[in-house]
């Protein structure tokens, strides 16, 4: 099950790569860079951290497979038809909270430090945007922002601990973290929620 979840997550950053692709006018071998880049840099990174080798996406056929397939599917519907832009935010959205929710729980498995879980839960959830946008020349990407972005995957790395300490089922400890990083992050957008700036506005 939790395989499964994962996928979805890597699927719906696979798609938000090349709808962000798409939007920066790229071909389509720069839509599919971006479903990879978008999908496995997040994971990358942390296993790279936590030492873990080999890879994970190094030997996961399906993962692959699930991205390249994703990436095509979502290129072939983007030749017939345009989606606002709130598609890309949404799916995003979906794979930030699956992967922010993986990212928690590797580290758990690792033994690390709580505040190295919450760390590496965010990593794990941010990078592929960060590399994403950097990829398709916006720069400061989302995270860096005002954008409560880094901040939706803070709570649900944080809510995924706190169920993990209280002995909650699996599924639970799972899905509730992930539900409330999408929440978080649909209801900033929806309701234009934003985060202080460091300067004030001159």
């Amino acid at each position: 099950m939790l395989h499964v979840f994962y996928l979805v997550g890597i699927a719906a950053f696979a798609a938000s790569g090349v709808l962000a692709a798409h939007e920066a006018r790229l071909d389509p071998f720069g839509g599919l860079v971006l479903a990879f880049a978008a999908s496995i840099s997040g994971g990358t990174l942390r296993d790279l951290i936590l030492g873990r080798h080999p890879l994970y996406w190094t030997h996961d056929w399906v993962l692959l497979a699930v991205i390249a397939s994703v990436a095509v599917i979502t290129m072939l519907f983007l030749h017939r038809r345009e989606l606002p832009r709130r598609a890309l935010m949404t799916v995003d959205a979906v794979g930030l909270a699956v992967v922010t929710v993986i990212g928690a729980r590797a580290a758990v498995d690792a033994g690390v430090t709580p505040l190295a879980v919450v760390m590496l839960a965010v990593l794990t959830g941010v990078t592929g945007e960060v590399v994403r946008d950097l990829l398709c020349g916006q720069f400061p990407p989302i995270l860096l922002r005002e954008e409560i972005y880094a901040t939706a995957a803070v709570a649900g790395a944080c809510c995924y601990l706190l169920l993990h300490w209280a002995g909650a089922g699996a599924a639970v400890t799972v899905v509730a973290p992930a539900a409330l990083v999408f929440t978080v992050r649909m209801a900033a957008l929806y309701f234009g929620l934003h985060l202080p700036r460091l300067a004030r506005a001159r």
